[in-house]
């Protein structure tokens, strides 16, 4: 039996290495000095020295079949992305060992993943008992042709661009120097304007205090170097500014700021990502591991807010994140993937979580709030004037702004409506 190795590393750091068998298994082992370093980065808040059985975490081997580690698994992507990518290198979708080796230099977060001569291979990562060292185990450096490729995470068709003299630019596949600082979302062959309703939903959220990153719509004239896929018939991509990558304004070098979701915090896999966890358990984890815990905790009350106020039905366990912008200590990201989803589901009717009791939209209000505040253990002093002031500028500027906006005239009618059926507390 073959089995072929990979080195795990974050800025700088050997972290572990990753053994994938033939019989699909694959066994993630952490390093020794990245155990024993107690001021080593932090590749996930499970393992950071403060957080409850890390040190179990670190030490003991995880082994699975087919699917990696959800630390791991996670970084890959879903749906249509994934669909082109196996398709090109001709694995099965659920080979996730292949599907990361080949991903490796440009995942999301700072980790890096890339294969190992058999030379530099330790030879205590075959030493526990559920592996069979043997004379027919050899260590093969047989791998997918290098050829660096990006990674996101998510369902929808996107790519990670360089964003230089107003074009985007697919980085060149084979400098693994060069890394996309943008994400770009190309229109969708199932649903219409897309990119014009993120837009417009993310502005209104920035409106109201949602910190989010930069956003552009970006004519598809503007994109360089596309793979050949379907499109519509429409103008417009969407563009959001990686906040996982940052371009040094003295040159053209990108640097990475480590990340993870709450589906890699929490131990869930993509599947999992609608059930597997709850707002609750997302506001106790930041207000309790966050370097500014009151301030993330303001800003998560204010973004749950809003994506009842929008629609969004979609705010699951990946799409709300952390950072580490010291590489030790967690904030919460910024927000992505805001749309207004009643628009292309037209039953619609709940948030992707639980929020306290309910998921129902039209059924939360203020007490909801309350309820969910005092299950994390927040005060509800805190939250309550976040949500006020939401409340208060989204009745006042939101109208206007809307009408400015470039999302479809009947998105905009039927968001209207949605206003119009919330509880009396956030009717708009």
């Amino acid at each position: 039996m073959k089995v072929r190795v990979l080195k795990l590393s974050l800025h700088g750091h050997l972290v572990g290495y990753l053994a994938g068998y033939d019989n699909c298994k694959n066994v993630l082992t952490f390093a020794q000095a990245f155990v024993m370093d107690e001021n080593r980065p932090t590749m996930s808040l499970t393992t950071r020295p403060d957080f409850p059985y890390a040190d179990k975490r670190l030490t003991q081997q995880w082994v699975h079949r087919q699917k990696l580690n959800p630390i791991l698994s996670n970084l890959l992507p879903e749906g249509a992305l994934r669909s082109l990518l196996t398709q090109g290198l001709k694995i099965h979708s659920d080979n996730e060992f292949d599907l990361l080796a080949y991903l490796g230099h440009d995942l999301p977060g700072a980790l890096v993943v890339e294969s190992l001569e058999i030379d530099d291979v330790p030879g205590y990562i075959f030493d526990a008992n559920h592996i069979s060292v043997s004379p027919r185990l050899i260590v093969s450096s047989d791998q997918l042709t290098p050829n660096p490729h990006f990674s996101l995470a998510g369902v929808q068709m996107k790519f990670s661009m360089s964003h230089q003299g107003g074009r985007f630019t697919l980085p060149n596949t084979q400098n693994t120097s060069d890394l996309g600082d943008w994400i770009i979302k190309t229109p969708s062959i199932i649903h219409s304007s897309v990119a014009e309703n993120e837009y417009s939903m993310m502005t209104l959220a920035q409106i109201a205090g949602i910190d989010i990153p930069n956003i552009q719509l970006v004519r598809l004239e503007q994109l360089e170097n596309l793979p050949k896929i379907n499109l519509p018939n429409e103008s417009y991509a969407y563009a959001i500014e990686r906040f996982d990558r940052q371009k040094d304004a003295s040159s053209s070098h990108v640097n990475r700021t480590h990340s993870e979701d709450f589906a890699q915090i929490l131990g869930k896999y993509a599947h999992d990502k609608y059930e597997g966890g709850s707002y609750t358990q997302i506001a106790k984890i930041l207000y309790q591991y966050s370097e500014d815990g009151l301030a993330d905790i303001k800003q998560l009350a204010r973004r749950l807010l809003v994506n009842i106020l929008l629609g969004n039905g979609d705010a699951h366990l990946k799409n709300w994140s952390v950072i580490y912008p010291d590489r030790y200590h967690l904030r919460l990201s910024p927000a992505y993937d805001i749309v207004f989803t009643k628009a292309y589901i037209p039953n619609e009717t709940s948030l992707a979580l639980n929020l306290g009791k309910s998921k129902n939209w039209y059924q939360i209000n203020l007490a909801d709030f309350e309820y969910w505040a005092r299950k994390a253990d927040i005060p509800w002093r805190v939250v309550k004037p976040e949500l006020l002031e939401v409340i208060d500028i989204a009745r006042s500027l939101w109208r206007d702004k809307l009408h400015e906006l470039p999302m479809l005239d009947s998105q905009k009618q039927l968001l209207l409506e949605h206003w119009r059926q919330l509880q009396t507390a956030f009717r708009i």
